[in-house]
């Protein structure tokens, strides 16, 4: 470059492959409510490396489609859920010569919280199987391919933190819900139980939540449905939500 040389002139001139230029991806840790538990979305692998194996959803940046990394977060979810406005939030990055055999490799991670019986779930030629499966069975005994099990680890991490000081449980819940039902999503999630007054002095004072003039009838008592306003979504609390003394 002289100086006499424009940015325009020397950006004509650059050859991004004069570096080495890592493999890039998003992998994402889709959380859903399903059977009182907190389960995320896996792939089978249909291709090399790591065939047969399941995997957190996820695939590598298109120069032509994505912008910004929210686009390639957003179009991977699509792909396998057909849901394209949900909670999604970016965690962490994970980067190294040994991740992948296929080369060096960076990871962007994000999770993102939908409803499943919104969902309709669907593979591609890249993976054999698509299914929902409770984040226990994965901590207790489930082998993941790659590194997917600590970018997992980090994004549940994330999600627990985030939940003990947001309203960010509301995005698993179907448009209306029981009060109730807000309750045991926060507490499935953080698995442990809540004291029932003051979680819902809490929500009260909150003023994130509208009734719907529905009710929900069964076994119990008829109880009051509500649904979430636009700032219930991703609401901050003052102070963490605790357990009972």
């Amino acid at each position: 470059m002289t100086a006499k040389q424009t940015e325009k002139q020397f950006l004509k001139s650059y050859n991004i492959h004069d570096f080495d230029v890592p493999l890039t991806s998003v992998d994402m840790a889709i959380f859903t409510l399903k059977d009182e538990q907190l389960q995320v979305l896996l792939v089978k692998r249909a291709q090399h490396p790591a065939l047969g194996q399941w995997a957190l959803p996820g695939g590598f940046i298109d120069f032509k489609k994505d912008k910004v990394l929210a686009d390639a977060a957003r179009r991977k979810l699509a792909e396998k859920t057909g849901v394209d406005t949900p909670y999604l939030e970016q965690v962490a990055t994970f980067g190294g010569a040994d991740r992948d055999p296929r080369g060096w490799s960076v990871t962007i991670t994000y999770f993102a919280l939908i409803v499943c019986d919104e969902v309709e779930l669907s593979g591609d030629e890249s993976s054999d199987d698509v299914k929902w499966v409770p984040i226990k069975d994965i901590t207790n005994k489930l082998e993941l391919a790659f590194d997917h099990k600590q970018v997992l680890a980090a994004c549940i991490e994330r999600l627990k933190n985030k939940v003990q000081y947001t309203s960010l449980p509301v995005n698993l819940l179907p448009e209306e819900f029981t009060l109730t039902e807000l309750q045991q999503t926060f507490e499935i999630i953080l698995d442990k139980k809540i004291e029932k007054k003051s979680f819902r002095r809490r929500i009260d004072d909150a003023d994130i939540l509208e009734e719907t003039g529905n009710m929900k009838t069964g076994s119990n008592r008829p109880a009051k449905l509500y649904r979430a306003k636009p700032k219930g979504e991703n609401f901050y609390f003052t102070r963490n939500i605790e357990g009972p003394r």
